[in-house]
């Protein structure tokens, strides 16, 4: 049933966000390997899929030998994973509530609790993936016109492609942060869960700075070795984002599922 006492017309547009300390990201990590390690089976299975499937787009772009193909190709996924996501969220939260960790029901849930707002969420996140790829496409009148530029040719369009991509990088981050685990853990449309997550996210910089940048270290750790790396890394950073969106983001106002693993208060503080 949903939350008794809650007037949903008098929602605010907003969740309110916590101050977090620039050391909470490595508190989420410590929490997200105790939940991986708590359910690792299904973890690791949500891991080695991820994995799996990021070796084969990297074994694409060797295959046909286009770098703008995988580019391509993993930008698809990145702005896919969301919805593979929901999962490790949903495993969080029973695990958060002393339940049985169970995929089945994850993936269910995933599916008929979730999905609605979820793909409104990843339409968002392909508009700004279309406008982000027209804007490097727009990027060649600064390549030079030399046919084999050296270095110092290329450092112009090198910059200027790179604060390109890091602007929406930054915008694609801080829509993701916490609206996903927000999503699952209360009854909120897509549109509010991502400006309360943009909203923590330029509240917190310099944590949430710490939190991107221990991503970016965890997946090139999992490349590193050859993709294998991936299968655990994934998880935990799945977890942990779990973990962050309940220490950054205060929901209590929104109204719980009528029915799923987030219908039910956390037994833990």
């Amino acid at each position: 049933m949903a939350d008794e006492g809650i007037d949903e017309s008098a929602l605010p547009f907003v969740a309110p966000c916590r101050v977090l300390r620039a050391s909470a990201p490595l508190g989420w990590l410590r929490l997200g390997f105790a939940d991986f390690r708590r359910a690792w089976p299904q973890s690791l299975a949500y891991g080695a899929f991820m994995a799996v499937t990021m070796a084969l787009v990297s074994g694409l772009a060797w295959r046909y030998g286009s770098y703008w193909f995988m580019l391509a190709m993993v930008g698809g996924f990145v702005f896919i994973a969301p919805l593979t996501c929901t999962g490790l969220y949903v495993l969080s939260a029973q695990l958060d509530r002393e339940r049985r960790p169970s995929l089945r029901e994850a993936l269910r849930s995933g599916v008929r609790l979730y999905i609605g707002n979820e793909l409104v969420f990843t339409l968002v996140l392909l508009m700004i993936f279309l406008v982000w790829a027209r804007a490097g496409a727009m990027l060649s009148v600064f390549l030079p016109a030399r046919g084999q530029p050296v270095l110092g040719d290329m450092l112009g369009y090198l910059s200027i492609g790179s604060v390109v991509g890091a602007v929406f990088a930054a915008l694609t981050f801080a829509v993701s942060a916490f609206s996903l685990p927000m999503i699952v853990d209360r009854r909120v449309d897509a549109v509010t869960a991502a400006v309360t997550s943009i909203n923590a996210v330029l509240r917190n910089k310099l944590a949430m700075a710490v939190w991107f940048g221990l991503i970016v270290v965890g997946v090139v750790l999992g490349f590193a070795t050859f993709f294998i790396g991936l299968a655990a890394v994934l998880p935990v950073i799945g977890h942990a984002a779990w973990h962050g969106y309940l220490e950054a983001i205060d929901a209590s106002g929104f109204p719980r599922h009528e029915s799923g693993v987030t219908a039910t208060p956390e037994v833990r503080t």
